[in-house]
């Protein structure tokens, strides 16, 4: 991925944050990825780590219209995934017709043949282990992300291993911020 490319990633997710109120803290952690896929318009995903803790993380995400991050699961982490703003569409997976996950609080059987659109404040709990991919329905999404400790190096389980969490970068213009892989 081209460090022009993460650049503008950063202006478009920040100006979008600004836009709708999302104060950033000082010196936040940013994440750009095209997942080693090298097509950040299909596949990639803008992440803030507001805050890392041994126990828990929380994080601000910009994913454009259509751009998908692609399955994967954890092993370790429980997460909370919020719609802060547009519309997110969420699938899961499994061997089953439906998986039992909490959304907005409350018990539900997801079926796993099709997208779980989430509107502006609604969320969904997903569990360790459970594959799932999302995306935006509108021309962007603002994603909140509470979890359990993160560990990006270890606890992301791509279903195409061929996808790396982190990109090379081709530096092509000065960074303007420092990467959480740098």
């Amino acid at each position: 991925m081209k460090r022009s490319e993460i650049n503008a990633a950063i202006r478009e997710a920040k100006a979008a944050f600004e836009r709708h109120g999302w104060t950033l803290p000082p010196n936040p952690r940013w994440d750009v990825t095209d997942l080693g896929q090298g097509d950040f318009m299909n596949k990639g995903l803008v992440l803030v780590n507001l805050t890392e803790q041994p126990e828990y993380c929380e994080k601000l995400m910009y994913s454009r219209q259509n751009q998908v991050t692609p399955r994967h699961y954890h092993k370790s982490k429980k997460e909370d995934i919020i719609c802060r703003w547009g519309k997110l569409a969420i699938q899961v997976f499994s061997d089953r017709d439906t998986v039992r996950l909490q959304v907005n609080g409350e018990e539900r059987d997801i079926p796993t043949a099709k997208s779980l659109i989430l509107k502006a404040g609604e969320r969904i709990t997903l569990v360790q282990g459970v594959p799932h991919t999302f995306w935006a329905k509108s021309e962007y999404v603002i994603i909140g992300e509470v979890s359990t400790a993160n560990d990006d190096l270890h606890d992301n389980f791509f279903a195409d291993e061929q996808i790396s969490r982190f990109s090379k970068i081709e530096e092509d213009e000065p960074a303007i911020v420092r990467l959480i892989s740098e």
